[in-house]
C-alpha cells in the first residue's frame, strides 16, 4: 500500500524524487542508530556539545539541500517551494522528531524569518550560510515565566548608540547548545508590552552569550534542547531584524512557518505508526490468526489511516496557500492542532497494538509516543489552536496581511 499516493493534485515528479532522497538518508544514517541515540539522551551529559551525534548528522542534511529547500538558489537554498518543506519534515520525523525539530526551528523560526523580514545585507551575512547548512540557527522566544503568554516576556534590549544592550533569558530552545545563531525576541519598550517588543539576529560567539542543556526530557531526547542566557549582551543595531516593536508580528509570523513544519513532521509520525502497526499486526499471532484479522485491531488501523489523510492534507492546502503567498495563520494552526493530536492518538493506539512489547524500546512505537506528546504543547498549545479556530469561526479575529509575507513561490526566479 502506498501511503503517500493521491496528492497528484498538490505534489510534482520533483517533489517524489525530494520523498525518496529524504527516505533513503533517514533510513540509512539515522534509523540504525536512534534508539542507542535515544537512550543516550535520557542520560546526563556534561559540557557544550551534549549529543555528538547532532552535527555530523546535521552536516549531512546540510550537504543535501534540507536546511535550505525552499529558499531561492541565490541565497544558498534548494530552489523548491513550501510543499518541499512539507515533504522533508514529513519524511524526517518519520525516523525521528528531532530531526524534524532542526527543520521546525532553523528552517521554519528562524531562516524563513530572514527571507520574510530581513535586509539584503541580512540575508546575505546570515540566511546564505544557514540555508547552505554551514551554520546552524536558533530562535528564542520561550522564557521560564512566559510560553504562550509570549508578549509577558522579560528579556530586554535597551539602545546605547549604534548597539543594543540585551539581558535575559530564554529556555526550551532547540540546538541551543549548538547553533551559530539565534534570532532572539526581547522588549526594547517594556512600557508597551507586545507593541514594545524588537527581534534581533544574535551570534553565539559575543561575549555574553551562554547556553546549558535540559536534562530528563520525555522525549526527542536524541535531539538538543536547553536554556539560552544573554547577560549584556552587544548587538549591533544592524542586527535588529524589522522595525523597533515588530518583534511581536515577526514571533508571529514565525510561528506559521514552525507550526507548519510540526504539522507536516506529525503526519510523518502518524505514517510511522501505522507502518509499524500494520507490520506486527500482520506478524504477530493470537488464538490461531493474525491479530490483523481482529476487528478491534482493525478499527485501530483504519482509524490511524483516516487522520493520516486528513492530517496530510490540512498540511499541503496550507502549503498550497504558502506557495501562492496568501496568509494562511488559521489554515497552519488547524493542520497543526489537528496533525499533532492525531499523531499522539496514533502513537498510542500502535502501543496498544504491540501489546507489552509496545511498552518496551524493543519497538519504536513508545519512542513514537514520546515524541509525539511535546508537539502537542511546543508552537501553540493543544488549547490555544482551539481558542484561535473558535475566534475564526465566529469572525473575532480574521487573516490580515502583514506587512510583508512570506514571498509567494516564484520557480523561475528562485530557480
Amino acid at each position: 500500500m502506498d501511503l503517500t499516493a493521491g496528492y497528484e493534485m498538490f505534489l510534482t515528479d520533483e517533489h517524489a524524487m525530494l520523498r525518496q532522497t529524504v527516505r533513503q538518508f533517514a533510513e540509512k544514517e539515522v534509523a540504525p542508530f536512534i534508539r542507542a541515540w535515544d537512550r543516550s539522551g535520557a542520560e546526563q551529559h556534561e559540557g557544550p556539545e551534549t549529543r555528538p551525534h547532532i552535527r555530523p548528522v546535521l552536516k549531512r542534511m546540510g550537504e543535501l539541500g534540507f536546511l535550505g529547500i525552499c529558499l531561492p538558489r541565490r541565497y544558498g537554498g534548494a530552489g523548491m517551494d513550501y510543499l518541499a518543506l512539507a515533504v522533508v519534515c514529513e519524511e524526517l520525523e518519520r525516523v525521528d522528531s528531532f530531526l524534524r525539530v532542526v527543520m521546525s526551528v532553523h528552517t521554519g523560526l528562524n531562516s524563513l524569518s530572514l527571507f520574510q523580514w530581513g535586509s539584503e545585507e541580512q540575508k546575505q551575512r546570515y540566511l546564505v550560510p544557514q540555508a547552505r547548512g554551514e551554520q546552524l540557527a536558533g530562535y528564542c522566544l520561550t522564557e521560564p515565566d512566559s510560553g504562550t503568554d509570549a508578549a509577558a516576556m522579560r528579556a530586554t534590549a535597551r539602545r546605547d548608540g549604534d548597539s543594543y544592550i540585551l539581558n535575559g533569558e530564554k529556555t526550551w530552545i532547540s540546538l541551543a547548545d549548538i547553533a551559530d545563531n539565534f534570532l532572539v525576541m526581547a522588549k526594547t519598550d517594556p512600557e508597551r508590552g507586545a507593541r514594545g517588543i524588537s527581534a534581533f539576529i544574535v551570534e553565539r560567539r559575543w561575549p555574553g552569550v551562554s547556553s546549558q542543556p535540559i536534562h530528563g526530557k520525555l522525549g526527542v531526547r536524541a535531539g538538543n534542547t536547553g536554556s539560552v542566557i544573554f547577560q549584556d549582551v552587544r548587538v549591533p543595531a544592524a542586527n535588529r531584524l524589522g522595525e523597533e516593536g515588530e518583534g511581536f508580528k515577526i514571533a508571529m509570523a514565525a510561528l506559521d512557518n514552525g507550526r507548519y513544519t510540526v504539522a507536516a513532521g506529525a503526519t510523518g509520525l502518524i505514517q510511522a505508526s501505522l507502518e509499524a502497526s500494520l507490520r506486527y499486526a500482520r506478524e504477530r499471532h493470537t488464538f490461531g490468526k493474525p491479530i490483523a484479522e481482529h476487528q478491534l485491531v482493525k478499527r485501530m488501523l483504519s482509524h490511524m489511516v483516516r487522520k493520516l489523510d486528513t492530517s496530510r492534507l490540512l498540511v499541503y492546502r496550507a502549503g498550497w496557500m504558502k506557495n501562492r503567498g496568501l496568509r494562511n495563520t488559521r489554515e497552519t494552526t488547524l493542520a497543526k492542532w489537528h496533525a499533532t493530536v492525531s499523531s499522539f492518538e496514533c502513537a498510542d493506539d500502535a502501543i496498544q497494538i504491540h501489546g507489552a512489547y509496545g511498552y518496551s524500546d524493543e519497538y519504536p512505537v513508545e519512542r513514537y509516543l514520546r515524541n509525539a506528546r511535546g508537539a502537542v504543547i511546543y508552537e501553540g498549545t493543544r488549547e490555544l489552536q482551539e481558542l484561535l479556530q473558535a475566534d475564526f469561526a465566529l469572525g473575532y479575529r480574521i487573516n490580515p496581511p502583514l506587512r510583508c509575507e512570506l514571498p509567494a513561490y516564484d520557480p523561475e526566479a528562485w530557480g
